[in-house]
């Protein structure tokens, strides 16, 4: 065989190599993206709800959070960009402010009044709440409960570790007191008596998880009142910023979330005072409430909501370094301030479904 008759038979072997690598290559590793809605704000459809558009190849799920077999159409919820597992920002051409470096997995930033979300990272990434599920259950049992109705404490609600405020079993407790005790000290047993109120502890998950639905959380799987480790539970720091603005349109929950202090009757003869944690409310300019959340999966969680000149904003951190959750808060929250109406925003807060919630 000829020199030159050689390498023309060594080139057909390296092409038809080649044709085959990208003939057999494994079709698990391209994302199928036909599925979910037909258009960008079209009506529901059999693969899901509306959403804004499809993600891009390098916007599916990866290994940093627990949700890796959702449909594809749940990535897309708020629109397209929001399907990104890294920091989504549209800076402007000029008079840029660079988004502060935060040490956390997940966050939303978003303006509660235009439903903009002006920047986030991993948004639809699903982590475990800790706390901040004590926002869905007070938006979800504020409208069920008599603020003035008294609650006997069960062997569960005092058993609950940590309990944090101390409940006693058999002793009745009012309602409000029990929301303030939940949104200022984060307290799990009083969680615990409010979704037991509600007819049912189980009853109370499901309203919760309706609740969820309703307002097109479709990341939240609540499993418990409290935020407690609990197999499964997860959200995602955009359906958190869904859940706050519900927050936000609810006045007897504004009420109880940004009380300073309030006194408990614990027992006879025995008070306590609570104590908002949220320090976002003494320290930061414009701040109006908020939760943090803490357990060593989830690590530090919160949501903080603030209000200068009209313009209310948004902050929800998932996975954050311990004791900088409130600081990142107050730092993406500047930032907002600064460049909200200068950004392109990177998605948008979808309303609630028609109708209202199951069970109200």
């Amino acid at each position: 065989m000829s020199r030159a008759r050689g390498i023309a038979v060594m080139l057909a072997v390296l092409a038809c190599g080649l044709i085959a690598a990208v003939v057999l290559w494994p079709a698990r590793l391209v994302p199928d993206l036909r599925s979910g809605p037909a258009t960008p704000n079209g009506p529901a459809t059999p693969n899901g709800p509306a959403a804004d558009g499809q993600p891009g190849a390098g916007s599916q799920p990866g290994a940093g959070s627990t949700g890796t077999g959702r449909p594809s159409w749940q990535w897309r919820v708020g629109g397209p960009e929001l399907a990104s597992r890294g920091i989504v920002v549209h800076y402007p051409a000029s008079g840029r402010r660079r988004l502060p470096r935060v040490r956390a997995s997940a966050y939303v930033i978003a303006d509660a009044g235009t439903g903009q979300v002006l920047a986030a990272k991993d948004p639809h990434g699903e982590f475990p709440p800790a706390s901040t599920l004590k926002v869905l259950t007070a938006v979800t049992l504020i409208p069920l409960l008599k603020p003035a109705a008294m609650v006997v404490a069960s062997r569960r609600a005092t058993s609950v570790q940590p309990n944090v405020v101390g409940l006693k079993r058999g002793r009745s407790y009012q309602v409000s007191s029990l929301f303030k005790a939940l949104l200022l000290i984060s307290a799990n047993d009083a969680a615990v008596s409010l979704a037991e109120a509600s007819g049912s502890f189980h009853r109370a998950i499901a309203l919760m998880n309706a609740e969820a639905h309703w307002l097109q959380a479709y990341d939240v799987l609540a499993k418990d009142p409290n935020g407690l480790p609990a197999a499964h539970q997860h959200v995602s720091a955009y359906d958190e910023a869904l859940i706050a603005r519900q927050a936000l349109a609810m006045p007897a929950f504004m009420k109880y979330d940004s009380t300073l202090a309030a006194r408990f009757h614990l027992k006879r003869r025995k008070w306590v005072t609570l104590v908002n944690q949220n320090s976002l409310l003494m320290q930061y300019r414009g701040g109006i409430g908020g939760k943090i959340g803490w357990t060593d999966r989830a690590r530090a969680t919160y949501i903080g909501m603030a209000r200068r000149h009209g313009v209310t904003l948004i902050v929800t951190i998932l996975h954050a370094r311990p004791l900088t959750e409130v600081t990142s808060g107050e730092r993406l929250l500047n930032w907002g301030f600064a460049m909200d109406r200068k950004v392109r925003p990177v998605g948008r807060l979808v309303p609630p479904l028609p109708g209202g919630p199951p069970g109200r």
